[in-house]
């Protein structure tokens, strides 16, 4: 199995990079991660106005997985995702969808225990541990920030993005150029105060490169259960639009599925899901029941 160090982070996603790593095609890797905020919050009484804002969102990484070429699909198999002993969360009123009712920020420092995140003494959250930030440079010429999700992944902040689950990622860019980081012990669809339980941790994951797959053009992830589309965009209503094109052509295109029974069938069996409506671009997953795929 291959390693990569948290030392080696990218704050933003692009063609020149310097790879940290060359893998094969087939390889495990084992990713090391900082927590979102680079684990600069050791304390409840950390000053959050004091942290340096340009090392949010490290991504460990990228790695470049030989026989990547533009055009191809990586295929990445999250094997293991191992979480510190505590993470943190930030409710401020600069961050999240409700940050107009708070007033100043506050920390909140939270245990993981037997699997539970120990909110208070009242309250224990069952883990779910996840990966918000994973993905392979943009087309070459284009810089994109670790804390933005798009059509080569980021920050897309999908709680599905979990172990014994598979992401395709189209590749840009020889050798792809993967990134990963910003786990989060606990977080719920949406992230609407802008964190989940952030946490550093271990990443453990298969890459393989997929061919003619061209009609794929955004994420995809596969679980045992269901195929997801993600897609993600400034306006909420075209994310939704694109997840649900992407689901319909996908359909249409591996299983011969016919253009005009495929909306009647999706809008009984796809739900349509909100990942995140924190970051610069909202993301939205659309989930298909693959025991329909006949």
């Amino acid at each position: 199995m291959f390693k990569v160090s948290k030392e080696y982070s990218v704050y933003s996603m692009n063609a020149n990079n310097i790879p940290a790593l060359r893998v094969p095609a087939k390889s495990q890797i084992e990713f090391e991660t900082f927590d979102c905020f680079e684990n600069q919050i050791c304390s409840e009484h950390d000053e959050f106005g004091g942290l340096d804002f340009s090392r949010v969102n490290p991504a460990t990484g990228p790695v470049y997985i030989e026989g990547a070429e533009p055009g191809d699909i990586l295929s990445v198999t999250i094997d293991k995702i191992e979480v510190a002993e505590k993470g943190v969360s930030v409710a401020s009123d600069n961050m999240g969808v409700i940050a107009d009712l708070l007033d100043g920020y506050t920390i909140k420092v939270i245990s993981i225990e037997n699997d539970m995140a120990i909110f208070s003494d009242k309250i224990q959250i069952p883990i779910n541990k996840m990966i918000g930030v994973i993905g392979v440079a943009p087309r070459d010429g284009e810089d994109i920030a670790t804390g933005v999700p798009d059509y080569h992944g980021g920050n897309m902040d999908c709680k599905e993005i979990t172990e014994a689950r598979v992401l395709y990622l189209p590749v840009n860019v020889p050798g792809a150029l993967l990134s990963v980081g910003d786990i989060h012990a606990v977080m719920a669809d949406g992230e609407i105060c802008g964190c989940g339980l952030e946490i550093s941790g271990k990443v453990t994951l298969t890459v393989d490169v997929v061919k003619n797959k061209e009609h794929i053009k955004n994420p995809m992830l596969f679980s045992d259960t269901h195929i997801m589309t993600i897609a993600s965009h400034v306006d909420l209503d075209i994310a939704v639009q694109m997840a649900v094109a992407d689901m319909a052509k996908y359909l249409i295109c591996e299983y011969n599925f016919d253009p005009k029974e495929v909306a009647i069938l999706m809008s009984m069996a796809a739900d349509v899901r909100i990942c995140q409506v924190v970051d610069p671009k909202k993301t939205i997953r659309v989930e298909f029941p693959r025991h329909l795929c006949k």
